[in-house]
């Protein structure tokens, strides 16, 4: 995801399950009416309402079918201009509202998420829209309420291999997402849903250690250093409060904290949000750092013009001291303080652009 958000007042968007319920209601309508409405109007968890135009639609004999291609407004999306089907057909009698995952969405595989395994990707506040709105359409035609609803995303298992599905064992495709119906550009808020999804897996799994990594080169550094399996590493990204905050509900006996020297000093300097948003490496506290680890006080004052926190780092090895470790310490203190006293053995590794090792505090007991 690309976190570099436009100037300017940025549209919102819609969420793949307001796409898929609008979708569901035209289809549904469609099949007891004979025709789909275009546009067709749905009423969002909030109690708002929306209008959606339709790309498709098509009236069958045993039901019919709706699509809509996902608007995310300003949001860098991977699902923008996704187009979401919804089939309707009969279900059996008192079976109710079900949901099968048609080309396109995933299938749960593994537990620790909302949903149980086998089941489609379609999450709980996404069917219950559909559901709410599908009574809706009912009530005004006088149909049936025993249908099974089926999702499709055509093209949507080439796109899940950008997203952590994946890793998190949905696998074949999509998740329909979405607790509001609405997208807020640069919200990360699906970022966010999946650092505490990844959580939810590893901890269900039963995996006693975790590493939460801010980028590719840190995460494959970690997971060589510790054997880690790939569900054991969470895409942490700058999101190191949100993850350790989660954690601290939800703990995991050992944590690792892995980043680059850069977004570690951020960390070490009490920065939980890792973004340049939040805030700039402060080169005068990686000088006092410097000097911490027992540089000369000539080192120190030219460390305090220094260009980048990358330079003070080749100074540190240039002068064969401790530089990454000190971080790294300071670091973990941080991130202890986020954990507050949860049960977790808490480390920080500190690896540079190669993904070699330049700083580690050792696994410690927060608590």
């Amino acid at each position: 995801m690309d976190e570099s958000k436009p100037a300017g007042s940025l549209r919102r968007g819609w969420t793949t399950g307001a796409c898929a319920t609008a979708a569901a209601k035209a289809a549904y309508l469609g099949w007891r009416t004979g025709d789909c409405p275009d546009p067709v109007e749905i009423v969002l968890p909030g109690g708002a309402r929306a209008a959606f135009s339709l790309a498709t639609s098509e009236v069958r004999e045993d039901g019919a079918r709706a699509g809509v291609v996902k608007d995310a407004g300003d949001d860098p999306d991977v699902t923008h201009g996704a187009l979401v089907i919804a089939t309707i057909r009969p279900g059996a009698p008192g079976s109710g509202v079900t949901f099968r995952a048609g080309e396109g969405v995933g299938t749960v595989t593994r537990a620790g998420l909302p949903l149980p395994p086998g089941e489609p990707a379609i999450n709980p506040v996404p069917r219950q829209m559909i559901r709410d709105n599908l009574e809706e359409a009912a009530r005004a035609v006088g149909g049936p309420l025993d249908v099974e609803v089926e999702i499709a995303v055509p093209g949507g298992e080439e796109l899940a291999q950008k997203t952590l599905n994946p890793r998190l064992g949905i696998l074949g495709g999509l998740s329909i997402l979405g607790t509001t119906g609405v997208v807020v550009p640069y919200s990360c808020s699906a970022w966010i849903h999946s650092i505490y999804r990844g959580i939810d897996v590893a901890r269900a799994d039963g995996l006693d250690h975790v590493a939460g990594a801010t980028g590719s080169t840190s995460e494959k550094a970690v997971q060589v250093l510790h054997d880690l399996p790939d569900h054991a590493l969470i895409d942490m990204g700058d999101f190191a409060g949100g993850m350790l905050k989660y954690l601290r509900r939800n703990p995991v006996p050992r944590v690792t904290v892995a980043g680059g020297f850069a977004k570690m000093t951020k960390l070490g300097q009490g920065l939980l949000d890792l973004h340049s948003r939040a805030g700039a490496v402060d080169l005068a506290w990686l000088a006092e750092r410097l000097a911490e680890a027992g540089a000369e006080p000539d080192a120190v004052v030219a460390a305090r013009g220094a260009n980048t926190a990358l330079e003070v780092l080749e100074t540190g090895k240039r002068l064969g001291v401790p530089l990454g470790d000190v971080v790294a310490q300071h670091a973990w203190r941080t991130a202890a303080g986020a954990l507050r006293g949860a049960a977790i053995a808490l480390e920080i590794v500190v690896f540079d652009r190669d993904g070699r090792l330049v700083g580690r505090m050792p696994f410690h007991p927060v608590a």
